[in-house]
């Protein structure tokens, strides 16, 4: 119970701090957790988190047994990049921005061993101007699988990715489920390719 209240301290002080760059007030609550980890393909292996924040969902990733150089998880706040390398040094953390995925993916030699089978973002893509969306969906699905999902959840009432960026993407979303234990209530979105090749 302590860590959890120290964790909620530590991402409200970096939301006060820079509150379009730490999307949430709170870290995801295990319920959340749970819901994303719902969504991954059958028989995952090997996942990229966006937004890793105060791990909260990157605990749930490494205890659903996805862990060390099998999951990547990239930061773009320093201060908490630095308390996640912390709490998870046996897992690939990497700080830059999601834009950069691919390049920063293989540096860090994830890539080596083949494309990821989801990415879990945790980043707070209502706040984003449609460029940007694009720009961090392009660049998460050249690291995905053909078959491969992205798995994010928002506090907004409809999806964070907007139908003209689907359409220009080529990808297809579903609504996911709706996490009411989570502060705020969140909702899970899946979107994958409309046609994998």
């Amino acid at each position: 119970m302590r860590h959890r209240h120290s964790e909620k301290l530590r991402f409200i002080g970096q939301w006060l701090k820079n509150p379009r760059q730490t999307a949430a007030v709170a870290p995801s609550s295990p319920e959340l957790a749970a819901a994303m980890l719902g969504e991954l393909p059958a028989g995952s292996r090997r996942v990229i988190e966006l937004g890793g924040g105060t791990g909260a969902i990157t605990r749930a990733i490494v205890g659903h047994g996805i862990a060390g150089d099998a999951l990547l998880v990239l930061e773009l706040n320093e201060e908490l990049h630095a308390h996640l390398h912390r709490r998870f040094p046996e897992e690939l953390l990497v700080l830059g921005d999601a834009v950069e995925l691919p390049r920063l993916a293989a540096e860090a030699g994830f890539l080596a061993a083949g494309p990821a089978d989801a990415v879990i973002s945790g980043l707070g893509l209502l706040a984003m101007d449609r460029e940007l969306v694009t720009k961090i969906l392009r660049s998460a699905f050249a690291c995905l699988r053909p078959d491969g999902r992205f798995i994010q959840f928002t506090y907004g009432p409809v999806s964070p990715v907007s139908d003209s960026v689907l359409d220009a993407l080529g990808l297809r979303m579903r609504r996911g489920e709706f996490v009411l234990r989570n502060v705020p209530p969140a909702t899970v979105y899946v979107y994958e390719r409309a046609r994998p090749d």
